[in-house]
C-alpha cells in the first residue's frame, strides 16, 4: 500500500520509536487487552457464583484476538464512545455472551486498567534497552580505564583522569536510574473493577450484598492479568499520579542520557572522541569535510522532549476534580505513549554511539600533555624541596612562572614551556631532562584505574549477571 504524504505522522513512529514499543502503544494491543480484562471479569463472576457459562466464556476466548473495528467503529460514529463501541462489536462476534461483556464494570475497567498493563511492560522493555547500555558502556570503560586523559572542570583544565573513569560516571547515572525504574515497576497495581465512583456498588447489587465473594474479585482479576494486587482504594479511575510516577522514571533516563550526549559532543569538539559516522553519511549540505554528532543532538532532542513531557501528568493530576473527571483523557492518549517512544528511540541511540565510539589516543595524549605540567607543580615544588629549595620561595616562583607560560600558550599561540622555564630557574635547581621525567601522565590520574574495575566488579557486574537473559540487544537506528 502507497505511503499516505497528505496527513500528519508522528515522527516518534516514523523515525525514532522500535516497531516493539510501537505495537505496545498500538490500537491493536489496546483493543485485545480490552478483551482479556473482559475475559478475566466474566471467569472472576462465573467461578463466584453469577450466572455466566463456561461456553460464553469459551465464546469470548474464540474472539479475544480477532477485533472486528469496522463494526467498532461505526458503532462509535453513532453512540460517541469507544469502550461502548467495543462492547456492542464483540457482542456481534459472541452472540452467546453478548449480555454478560462488561457486566458490572465502568469504562475505566478496560480503561484505566489497559494503561496500567501497557505502561508496565513498556517499563519492562524501558529497562531491557537500558540494561544493555549499561553492558556496552561497561566494556567502553573496562577496555579505556588505563588510558589518561585531560579532566575539565567548569570545561578548565583540571586533574587528569582516565577515559574508562569518565564513562563510570556515566554508567553511575543509567544505574540510579534501573533504580528508580525498578522500585515504581514494584509498585504498579492493577485498578481493579472499582465501579463508577470506586465504591463498587454494581458489585453489591450483582452479589447481593455478599462481602466475602465481592472482596474476592480486584484479587482474582489482578491474578488472571498477571499482577500481585490492584489498589486499595480509588476513584473511578486510578491516581493520575501514577502516570507521573512512570514519567519521571522516563524523564530521569532522559536526563542521563541528555549528559551522555552533551559530553560526547564536547569530546568530537576536542577530536578525542567521535560518535560512530557512517562511510556514506553526509555531515552537512554545505561543509563536505563536516562530521557532525548528529545522534548525540538526536538524544538531546528526544531527551528534551521527553523532560517537557513529564509535566503533562503532573498537571493532570493535579487538577482532577472529587472521584474523576475526564480532562486527563486526550492528554493521555498523548503524553504517556510519546513518553516511551521517545525514551525507546533514545536508549537505541545511546547503544548504537556506544557501540561505535572512535577514540583518538594520540590526540587525547597531546592535548593531556600540554596541559600536564602545570598540573605537575606540585609533585615539581616537592622534588626541588628535596633538593634545598625553599618551599614558600618556590610555590611564588611557580606561580609567576606558570602565568608567563600561560601567557606564552594563549596571547603568542606557543607551546606551553612551563618545564623550560622552571629548568632555567636556579631556585629548582632541577635538570630539564629531570623534569620530562615526572611527564608520566599515570602518575597524575589517581586511582582511577582501580576505580574502574572495583565499580564495574561491585555495582555492574551484579546488574548483567541479574538481567543476563536479556543481554545481547542491537540498536536499530531508521535515519
Amino acid at each position: 500500500m502507497a505511503k499516505d504524504y497528505t496527513r500528519y505522522s508522528s515522527p516518534l513512529s516514523e523515525r525514532y520509536a522500535s516497531k516493539e514499543m510501537q505495537y505496545l502503544f498500538s490500537q491493536e494491543k489496546k483493543f485485545r487487552t480490552w478483551r482479556k480484562l473482559w475475559i478475566a471479569l466474566a471467569e472472576t463472576e462465573k467461578e463466584l457464583g453469577l450466572n455466566i457459562t463456561q461456553e460464553q466464556i469459551d465464546e469470548l476466548k474464540a474472539h479475544a484476538d480477532d477485533v472486528n473495528y469496522a463494526d467498532a467503529e461505526a458503532r462509535e460514529k453513532i453512540v460517541r464512545h469507544d469502550v461502548m463501541s467495543h462492547v456492542y462489536a464483540y457482542g456481534l462476534q459472541c452472540p452467546k455472551a453478548k449480555g454478560i461483556i462488561h457486566l458490572g464494570a465502568t469504562s475505566c475497567y478496560v480503561g484505566d486498567n489497559t494503561d496500567i498493563i501497557l505502561m508496565t511492560e513498556g517499563l519492562k522493555m524501558v529497562r531491557t534497552r537500558l540494561v544493555n547500555v549499561i553492558a556496552e558502556l561497561a566494556k567502553f570503560a573496562d577496555q579505556y580505564k588505563d588510558l589518561p586523559t585531560l579532566a575539565f572542570t567548569h570545561f578548565q583544565p583540571a586533574q587528569p583522569t582516565t577515559v574508562g573513569k569518565r564513562a563510570t560516571l556515566w554508567l553511575n547515572e543509567l544505574l540510579l536510574d534501573l533504580e528508580d525504574l525498578n522500585y515504581v515497576l514494584s509498585t504498579m497495581k492493577l485498578l481493579g473493577c472499582k465501579g463508577t465512583t470506586g465504591t463498587q456498588a454494581s458489585f453489591v447489587e450483582l452479589f447481593e450484598g455478599d462481602e466475602e465473594k465481592i472482596r474476592k474479585i480486584d484479587p482474582m482479576i489482578a491474578e488472571k492479568m498477571g499482577f500481585s494486587a490492584c489498589v486499595p482504594v480509588s476513584g473511578q479511575t486510578y491516581s493520575r499520579k501514577v502516570d507521573t510516577r512512570v514519567l519521571n522514571v522516563l524523564a530521569g533516563i532522559a536526563q542521563s542520557a541528555h549528559k551522555f550526549s552533551n559530553d560526547i559532543r564536547l569530546l568530537q569538539h576536542l577530536k578525542e572522541i567521535e560518535e560512530p559516522f557512517e562511510k556514506s553519511q553526509i555531515g552537512s549540505s554545505a561543509m563536505a569535510y563536516k562530521r557532525n554528532p548528529m545522534r548525540c543532538e538526536r538524544m538531546a532532542s528526544l531527551a528534551d522532549y521527553v523532560m517537557s513531557d513529564v509535566f503533562n501528568p503532573m498537571i493532570v493530576a493535579s487538577t482532577q476534580w472529587f472521584e474523576r473527571t475526564l480532562d486527563d483523557s486526550a492528554n493521555k492518549r498523548l503524553s504517556v505513549p510519546e513518553g516511551f517512544l521517545a525514551v525507546d528511540g533514545i536508549l537505541q541511540l545511546y547503544m548504537n554511539v556506544v557501540d561505535g565510539l572512535v577514540v583518538y589516543p594520540k590526540v587525547i595524549e597531546k592535548r593531556l600533555m600540554s596541559e600536564l605540567p602545570f598540573m605537575a607543580t606540585e609533585n615539581i615544588m616537592m622534588d626541588a624541596v628535596k633538593a634545598g629549595g625553599d618551599r614558600q620561595e618556590l610555590h611564588e616562583r611557580i606561580r609567576e612562572l606558570s602565568m608567563e607560560a600561560g601567557k606564552h600558550v594563549k596571547a603568542e599561540g606557543k607551546d606551553n614551556d612551563l618545564l623550560e622555564l622552571i629548568a632555567a630557574d636556579p631556585a629548582f635547581n632541577l635538570k630539564l631532562e629531570d623534569l620530562q621525567k615526572t611527564m608520566d601522565p599515570h602518575r597524575y590520574v589517581g586511582r582511577s584505574p582501580q576505580q574502574v574495575t572495583d565499580f564495574l566488579k561491585e555495582c555492574v557486574a551484579p546488574v548483567l549477571e541479574e538481567y543476563r537473559d536479556v543481554l545481547g540487544e542491537k540498536a536499530e537506528i531508521n535515519v
